[in-house]
């Protein structure tokens, strides 16, 4: 078993083996206490979660540099007392079964007791908040991995991304060398992809060429090989990275992978704020027989009904507006009720899955989907202006 969580509460004594048994077991979960009646195992899905509690005289003081979450979290982090330790097998029976038995548990106690969940492998720090967003909303590659970018060189490529926290997953963390600033989001997007993918059991094998949806290629070579090949980088900048990662290398083995990056560019330019005003013009105009025909949908129709609409994240603790697509699940008092078919791409602030108010007046574009394809201009209009009730 690996640590992976770990629970700090300002409580110095841990949740009594009574409540833990009331608030866990059920036909499907089983909870074994161990002797010294602080700690358990816990039992669910194949899953064995060992639990152990710790407690310190004193308050950590402090939070390391490295650790990402919010001052709130990090202060209770500061003062904490009591430490619940969470350990399992990492892709054991299938890489995020385990992940999120542990975050469930984690949640459950944090429902006894205040306190902030730390992800060793990723070096985040989530709040109670955060933990039932995590456990009650669609699956985000950005709540489990911490992806850091270090200057490892010079020139105009100098930078290295990797990942931290794919080890839960029973998996390599990632990483890419020779990346320009301007690569960075690109970057991110497809390392988020691919990590995603390799969480759910579905990576790519190694050493082999992998085509993408987008039309580019890689490989993912173990780094201890594939660092070999890197020239000019100073090996002490691997301290504290002797893990086991993946290194995302072109079709030819190099570490350039620029046209793999460049249909990643496409999805970060900005909108012409001609285009952006003509799909709000369009979407305003058919606004009122798009809700109409949303309204009178019939119950097996295969019909997805789309929206696109402002929203505010602070990714540097400043106000920047994300355009993000909701489907519409009902019409409430001039607002569209809809839920989150993306994320926002520079936080979690707005998750994949929430659900989400848009007044009709900032609604900026409309789609229909009919059977996972999304109908073009043309037939969206038919379809909106068809059999309208005269």
């Amino acid at each position: 078993m690996k640590e992976i969580y770990i629970l700090a509460t300002l409580a110095d004594a841990p949740v009594s083996i009574e409540e833990i048994r009331s608030s866990f077991e059920s036909e499907d979960v089983k909870v074994n206490a161990e002797p010294d009646g602080r700690s358990f195992v816990l039992s669910a899905e194949e899953v064995e979660l060992s639990v152990r509690f710790e407690a310190r005289g004193e308050a950590l003081g402090w939070s390391p540099d490295l650790i990402t979450g919010s001052d709130e979290a990090r202060a209770v982090l500061d003062k904490a007392r009591g430490f619940y330790r969470l350990s399992f097998e990492p892709g054991h029976p299938q890489p995020s079964v385990a992940v999120f038995e542990a975050l469930w548990c984690a949640r459950t106690l944090m429902e006894h007791l205040e306190g902030v969940l730390l992800d060793v492998t990723a070096f985040k720090l989530h709040d109670e908040a955060d933990v039932t967003e995590i456990t009650e909303l669609d699956f985000d590659i950005r709540d489990h991995v911490n992806l850091h970018a270090v200057e490892a060189t010079t020139g105009e490529t100098p930078l290295w991304v990797h990942s931290h926290g794919m080890e839960k997953f029973g998996r390599r963390d990632v990483e890419v060398f020779h990346l320009a600033e301007a690569d960075l989001l690109p970057a991110e997007a497809f390392l988020h992809e691919l990590c995603t993918d390799m969480a759910f059991g579905q990576g790519p094998p190694e050493r082999t060429l992998v085509e993408t949806s987008t039309g580019g290629g890689f490989i993912l070579v173990p780094s201890e090989e594939a660092r070999h090949n890197l020239m000019g980088l100073d090996l002490q900048l691997f301290e504290g990275h002797e893990g086991r990662f993946f290194t995302v290398v072109s079709p030819e083995g190099r570490h350039n992978v620029s046209e793999l990056l460049r249909p990643y560019r496409e999805r970060f330019l900005e909108e012409e704020p001609e285009k952006a005003e003509a799909l709000k013009s369009q979407a305003q105009g058919l606004l009122p027989a798009f809700k109409a025909r949303f309204q009178r949908k019939g119950l097996m129709e295969p019909l997805t009904f789309l929206v696109r609409g402002p929203f505010l994240v602070h990714p540097e603790g400043e106000p920047v507006v994300e355009h993000l697509w909701a489907e519409v699940v009902h019409w409430e008092d001039g607002k569209v009720i809809g839920k989150l078919v993306d994320g926002a791409m520079h936080t979690t602030e707005w998750r994949k899955g929430a659900h989400v108010e848009i007044e009709e007046e900032d609604v900026e574009a409309i789609a229909v989907g009919r059977d996972g394809r999304t109908l073009e201009e043309e037939e969206m209009t038919s379809l909106l202006t068809a059999e309208r009730p005269s």
